[in-house]
């Protein structure tokens, strides 16, 4: 049998328009269709309050009095709670939210979003404005597609919300993230965190600043009290807390990671600690961070270094390896995968890591976890100094093989339904989606990074299962198709009616319902046919000759591709012709056809080779190895292996160099 990984790119059937290839596991042709699903409402988003909150009460004061809706009627960003990293914004801000809802000020409920805008890849204004409207219950189908739709319909529903809403955005970089999200009037307020202070908003500046001593001690007193109300070192060594505030700068951040020391060793003195951090401050040369306008906060990395210098080896390297993870949050598998540690290892050293306040868990989710920005641009500094490239290139590897393998796996379950995939790690197709749904950030951000380190198939593959997943249930999208197709029959729009039986037909497709695909690609490609349009008539053709396959229709599936090749032949489309004539070669493979098959697999690598593309030169290559084995032509075999896996190498993608690899050794 031949194989058909990294070969499932099927043709977006778009009336002759193109776009890229999307990885779906068994061929090269592909369609993104956007699933729709209905949305609960979700205005109760206030997290909860942060423990040890304290000595902000002057601010506190400010905010609730610009809360209030009576006081300012006409402005909706009524407060803009900026400061460096780590003073405690986003504590202020949910502090002030919950004492103005237990006020009874935002009877309308609390709408809240992390922008994170100091991220590598800070969340835009489509993503941002379609959190907000699936927040406030629109089903994706009814989202817009622009940044001004989308816009204009988020105001337009929070203008019928008659009773005042909240709006928390947190973390927020520049104005632009920010004006989207804005209502247009109402009785709605805005409160907004970032470390840049935004003039042009006209909204009251919160300005947050360093605590002094004595709130410095309070809040170090507080978070001790909390998890033992009899300890009192902080009482007790009063002069030797004060120094230990001062040495961590009076910043909330680094005064949290402390007191968390503290916690952990009841044992430990105030001197002793004050005493550590004041001799980690010699050390901090080349520990720096810049907040965006060159403020210098050595006491934060003084910190994160006491912390750090009290785990064992083998934590610290977990620690290091973590911030590799390019996406928002991560899983106790990836972590494991980063580390390269088995799944129960890695989730005991996250447990010792969050016990030290380096790691956090993600709220509201189970089993994934979260660094603050500060400390993962600290861990990320370590893995540069503690750790070599080819350590952090392999784990690396090993981290965008985790993501491949199990969004594969993920994406394979879903299509399934309700019918078992052997060796899934997934019991059922609603724990795929959910898997799918909270690595979707993760995803996106590890193809980034793919692309940018030259793994170009790995981002293809990644990208391809972003595109690829359908969160709802296919009779909801199927709905939303027919009633696009009953729409173009009633216009007389004949593109129109090809387009959305294209898409009926892939969506059936990935639903397994073959035949009733079938019907709807064939109708597709007639009126293709009939139009004249060429490239959407191949592309029918080439998804129908996948779904024959499917059906055992090995003969006609053969003789769709050979129309499909020759019109791609036809029109100048060599990629396209390269990609169905390893959808060929596979076809004949698999109706006993083995020289035929040869033929299609060199025609397709020949096209690969001469437009510059190693890694479907690689799968042409590589299925070519496999058909020659099949005929005992081992000499061939292994040429067409060796050159499929340099073409791997070039592309980046150690997995697929790996399993040829495989494949080489067992003819030897």
């Amino acid at each position: 049998m031949v194989d058909d990984r990294g070969a499932d790119h099927r043709n977006e059937i778009d009336g002759g328009s193109q776009q890229g290839p999307v990885l779906q596991g068994r061929d090269f042709f592909g369609v993104n269709i956007q699933t729709m699903t209905s949305a609960p409402v979700a205005l109760t988003q206030l997290p909860p309050r942060i423990s040890g909150f304290t000595a902000r009460d002057t601010e506190l004061a400010i905010m609730s009095n610009l809360l209030d809706s009576a006081r300012t009627p006409r402005e909706s960003v009524v407060s803009a709670v900026v400061g460096l990293a780590g003073i405690g914004k986003t504590a202020l801000a949910i502090q002030a939210g919950h004492a103005a809802r237990e006020s009874g000020k935002f009877k309308g409920g609390v709408l809240f979003i992390d922008l994170h805008g100091y991220d590598e890849k800070p969340i835009e204004s489509t993503q941002a404005l379609e959190a907000m409207l699936r927040a406030l219950g629109i089903i994706p189908e009814h989202i817009p597609l622009s940044v001004e739709s989308r816009c204009a319909l988020y105001r337009s529903e929070l203008a019928k919300i008659k009773d005042p809403v909240l709006v928390i955005i947190d973390n927020a970089s520049s104005e632009s993230q920010i004006r989207p999200l804005l209502p247009s009037s109402g009785p709605h307020r805005v409160v907004v965190t970032s470390r840049q202070t935004l003039g042009s908003l006209d909204a009251r500046l919160v300005d947050l600043t360093v605590l002094d001593d004595a709130e410095s001690v309070i809040l170090l007193d507080n978070a001790l009290k909390v998890a033992r109300p009899t300890d009192n070192r902080i009482s007790d060594s009063l002069q030797a807390a004060i120094e230990l505030a001062r040495n961590c700068g009076g910043l909330p951040l680094a005064l949290q990671i402390v007191a968390a020391m503290l916690k952990s060793d009841p044992a430990r003195s105030i001197e002793s600690l004050a005493h550590d951090l004041l001799a980690a401050n010699a050390r901090l040369v080349h520990l720096k961070y810049d907040d965006g306008g060159g403020t210098h906060v050595p006491s934060v990395t003084a910190a994160f270094e006491l912390s750090y210098r009290r785990l064992s080896e083998d934590v610290a390297a977990v620690f290091r390896f973590i911030a590799l993870n390019p996406g928002p949050d991560f899983s106790t598998a990836a972590a494991a995968a980063l580390a390269n540690l088995p799944v129960s290892e890695s989730h005991s050293v996250l447990v010792i890591l969050a016990q030290a306040n380096l790691v956090e868990r993600t709220p509201g989710i189970v089993d994934r976890w979260q660094m603050h920005d500060l400390v993962r641009l600290y861990a990320g500094e370590l893995g540069g100094a503690c750790t070599d490239v080819k350590e952090q290139e392999e784990a690396r590897d090993r981290l965008l093989a985790y993501y491949v393998d199990i969004s594969s796996d993920a994406l394979r379950r879903v299509r399934a339904l309700d019918r078992k995939v052997e060796s899934s790690v997934f019991t059922g197709s609603g724990e795929a989606l959910t898997w799918l749904e909270v690595e979707r950030p993760n995803l996106a951000a590890a193809a980034r990074v793919a692309a940018a380190t030259g793994r170009e198939s790995i981002a293809l593959r990644l990208r391809g299962a972003l595109m690829t997943f359908k969160r709802p249930s296919v009779d909801n999208l199927l709905a939303t198709l027919m009633l696009s197709l009953s729409t173009a029959r009633e216009l007389k729009d004949r593109q129109g009616e090809g387009i959305s039986l294209g898409n009926i037909g892939l969506l059936l497709q990935d639903a397994q319902r073959f035949e009733d695909a079938m019907n709807a690609l064939q109708g597709a490609a007639a009126i293709f046919r009939e139009t004249g349009n060429r490239y959407g008539e191949a592309a029918a053709l080439t998804n129908l000759g996948l779904v024959l396959r499917e059906l055992r229709k090995l003969e006609e599936a053969i003789k769709v591709h050979q129309v499909a090749i020759s019109i791609f032949q036809e029109i100048g489309k060599k990629r396209e012709a390269g990609m169905a004539l390893n959808s060929l070669g596979t076809t004949q493979c698999e109706a006993e056809l083995i020289e035929a098959a040869t033929a299609a697999f060199r025609d397709s690598a020949k096209i690969f080779e001469d437009t510059d593309d190693p890694y479907r030169g690689g799968v042409a290559l590589d299925n070519l190895g496999l058909a020659l084995q099949r005929l005992g032509r081992r000499e061939e075999a292994t040429f067409a292996y060796r050159k499929a896996i340099a073409l791997f190498s070039r592309a980046g993608d150690r997995i697929e160099e790996v399993r040829t690899l495989t494949n080489l050794q067992e003819i030897q």
